[in-house]
């Protein structure tokens, strides 16, 4: 079954932007999706997390999958805005 809506997860995940000082806050299943394409380094976690993206998406897993899958890809690709 296809998922509709936003698919949100909490808490969110802030990122960096291309803009020093500047992060955003991820917190659904699209906005990681779109967040991760925009990505310069693309490693295995940032593979796992749009996977997680696309099985959500598709109504086989939880937001919150896709939460944990994002925040590590964030942190290996030093993404994450600590």
């Amino acid at each position: 079954m296809r998922a509709h809506g936003p698919l949100w997860f909490s808490p969110p995940i802030p990122v960096k932007t291309p803009r020093i000082g500047i992060r955003h806050e991820i917190n659904n299943v699209q906005a990681a999706a779109e967040n991760l394409l925009e990505w310069p380094k693309r490693g295995r976690n940032w593979n796992k997390a749009v996977k997680a993206c696309l099985a959500a998406l598709a109504g086989d897993v939880p937001p919150e999958d896709v939460r944990v899958a994002f925040e590590a890809a964030a942190r290996e690709e030093g993404m994450l805005f600590d």
